[in-house]
């Protein structure tokens, strides 16, 4: 019997704090954990799923369309997973699939997304066949961003799903979205003092889904007032000329979150010339800047619930144990999830401690870049 192992690595969002939904440039990495999957073929036309610490269970992959009850689970990935590979005509039948992950759940590291790309990229190398053409980093990619958006009800951007599916560091540029351009960054932060680390606000994002998907509605609402799909199809001027219009006709928190849309992509261009230039003063520089972007344009640190502010009690605290070195910002899509910090690795025992002391054990960890992305071999 074929036995395929899979692999994809959680990722990190470097710069451009919500904006490759709306075709913007971002910069992300691939990071050292993941998830790993065993799968092989049942001739049943079911898809058997054990992840390790969770209940195994069963689907039937006859029908491949999205189910409003299953919204929010792993069988809705399972299931868009499936359906994305055979619109890619990959004649996916029933498996088994055993999977250990080892990317903290909700903690804003794209869990989902190297779920979605391990499994891709696995039932690829069982099912697509000799001589049938690989899908690719975009083409799995898609694959996910579909299972997650229209499956799971989560809507993102590519950028997760791309990073994971590329591995090490990369600038992305989603002005097309069909064939976004791709740039590998040789860059380490080790190299130049400094210990990329995430700090786990322990709340899983997803308890802000809605305040998430606002987010998006209302960036998506600011471009349509202007007539356009997308932001990036609006030059800056043009937004600014109409800045105080947007705001009588779409209201103040809209207006803002279209203002946070330019600011942080002048901020992700400055990040990647900085990381080109091996100039770690002015990536820090640009990442506080852009953290306070995102506090008080996009606003999607704090939440509307004035008893529960966890990405905000957790930045805080960064920020005051950085004590004006290194940088801390919101990480992926806010709210809950994790802080992204970069400590002086001098620092570092120090700003673990006081982390771990104020909101739990091992909430402060250390992050190296992986080199590779989402991959399958057949055993």
């Amino acid at each position: 019997m074929r036995t395929v192992r899979a692999f994809a690595p959680g990722r990190t969002e470097i710069a451009g704090n919500h904006t490759d939904h709306q075709g913007g440039r971002v910069v992300a990495a691939a990071v050292s954990c993941g998830v790993e999957m065993r799968l092989e073929p049942r001739a049943d036309g079911r898809a058997h799923v054990e992840s390790e610490g969770f209940a195994p269970f069963e689907i039937a992959l006859s029908d491949d369309a999205a189910r409003v009850d299953e919204r929010g689970t792993t069988r809705a990935l399972v299931r868009g997973v499936v359906a994305g590979l055979r619109g890619r005509g990959v004649p996916v039948e029933g498996f088994r699939m055993k999977a250990r992950s080892t990317v903290p759940s909700g903690g804003g590291l794209s869990s989902s997304a190297a779920f979605e790309l391990a499994l891709g990229a696995g039932l690829e190398a069982l099912f697509a066949g000799e001589g049938a053409e690989p899908a690719g980093a975009v083409g799995l990619s898609v694959v996910g961003q579909a299972a997650e958006r229209d499956y799971f009800g989560k809507p993102c951007g590519l950028m997760d799903q791309l990073a994971v599916a590329c591995g090490g560091v990369c600038a992305f540029d989603f002005g097309d979205a069909a064939q976004p351009a791709i740039e590998q960054i040789d860059f380490s932060f080790t190299d130049h003092g400094y210990a990329l680390c995430l700090v786990d606000t322990h709340c899983d994002h997803s308890r802000y889904t809605d305040e998430y998907a606002q987010v998006a509605y209302d960036m998506n609402a600011v471009a349509s007032f202007m007539g356009v799909p997308v932001l990036s199809q609006v030059p800056e001027a043009a937004f600014m000329d109409r800045f105080e219009v947007v705001r009588a006709g779409l209201g103040d928190l809209p207006a803002l979150r279209g203002l946070h849309y330019y600011h942080e992509m002048s901020l992700v261009d400055e990040r990647i010339r900085a990381m080109k230039a091996g100039d770690i003063a002015a990536f820090l520089d640009a990442t506080r800047r852009s953290a306070a972007s995102s506090a008080q344009y996009l606003q999607n640190v704090s939440t509307s619930d004035r008893a529960s502010q966890p990405a905000m009690v957790a930045l805080a605290l960064c920020d005051r144990f950085l004590e004006g070195e290194g940088a801390a910002r919101i990480h992926g899509g806010g709210f809950g999830g994790s802080i992204q910090a970069f400590v002086p690795t001098d620092r570092l025992p120090f700003f673990k401690k006081q982390l771990d002391e104020h909101l739990g054990k091992a909430s402060c960890q250390t992050y190296e870049i992986a080199p590779e992305g989402a991959r399958a071999e057949c055993l």
